[in-house]
């Protein structure tokens, strides 16, 4: 893979933008990578482990020259953060995203970003319930999808390059309006997450009752919920008070299935029950097939050290 971008500047440095400093690297995708996170000790970690090419003080300071500025905050940050680097932001340089809300950081972050410099929002869907510039691993990304959102006026050349550098990087790359992306990911994201820090909830609420049994004897199925409910609580605060219409509509339906099926046990109705569970787990297959996942019990997440 030949070069995409001169310097790259990462605007925080977790498990994205680590995974993306990667994965770069991996490809030869950038000249330079930047880096600015910021928590002194984030910053401090970063160095100590060469993650980037430069470690800076201030975000505007590492986007100075960037072609390419990634924003890798929090969807509730983002619109600060382009205030702040807006003003110095190279003429022709694209900023992206790697948040998982569109509309809202699109409203936010836009209204910062000067004549000649392109705005290309993305979203990644990989991740790993860790956090942190050392929890990044070059793999993250591969055969994972990447959307691409542009916004109206979007120039097609910066579309496409900010496309080639995913796929450099390892990721299928679809595109999306972003109300359509936000629903998309109430439904694959952001309601089962919020469904498992309820369960994991729930539980330590029994647990207090049972003498903390329900942790000891932790089946797969809990197990699971707990490590997506493990996920880092300001990202998941942020993306719920950002995509609530989304979220919403998709938790109503979740309760309208809930019930259903609450009616279905209570009424003893094994026929409904199995022809659903049938319905799921065909749909489980399916996403195996695609190769979006393993049929391993573990739901094949990919939880590799950091590097």
């Amino acid at each position: 893979m030949t070069q995409v971008y001169g310097r790259v500047a990462l605007i925080g440095l977790g498990l994205i933008a680590s995974s993306m400093c990667h994965a770069m690297r991996r490809a030869g995708l950038a000249g330079e990578i930047v880096g600015y996170a910021r928590s002194e000790e984030t910053r401090d970690i970063a160095g100590e482990i060469g993650l980037c090419d430069r470690i800076c003080d201030s975000a505007a300071e590492a986007v100075e020259g960037a072609d390419l500025v990634v924003l890798c905050v929090p969807v509730g940050a983002m619109g600060a953060v382009a205030a702040e680097i807006g003003p110095v932001l190279k003429p022709g340089a694209t900023v992206s995203d790697v948040g998982s809300v569109k509309r809202t950081v699109i409203d936010a972050v836009a209204p910062h970003i000067p004549a000649g410099v392109h705005f290309i929002p993305a979203h990644p869907l990989a991740g790993t319930e860790h956090s942190g510039p050392r929890s990044g691993f070059a793999e993250l990304f591969d055969n994972r999808f990447c959307i691409i959102v542009p916004v109206e006026g979007s120039d097609r050349e910066a579309v496409d390059r900010v496309a080639d550098l995913w796929r450099g990087i390892g990721s299928n790359v679809d595109e999306m309006d972003p109300d359509h992306h936000d629903l998309v990911l109430a439904v694959t994201s952001h309601t089962p997450h919020l469904i498992a820090y309820t369960m994991v909830g729930v539980a330590d609420d029994l647990s207090r009752v049972t003498d903390s049994e329900v942790i000891k004897y932790s089946a797969a199925g809990f197990r699971d919920f707990t490590r997506i409910a493990a996920s880092d609580p300001t990202m998941w605060r942020d993306v719920f008070l950002n995509n609530k219409e989304a979220t919403l509509e998709i938790l109503g339906r979740f309760t309208e299935e809930l019930f259903a099926l609450q009616r279905a046990i209570r009424q003893g109705d094994g026929d409904h029950l199995f022809d659903y569970f049938t319905h799921t787990r065909a749909i489980r297959r399916s996403i195996v097939e695609a190769g979006q996942d393993t049929d391993a019990p573990d739901f094949g997440r990919n939880t590799a050290p950091s590097k």
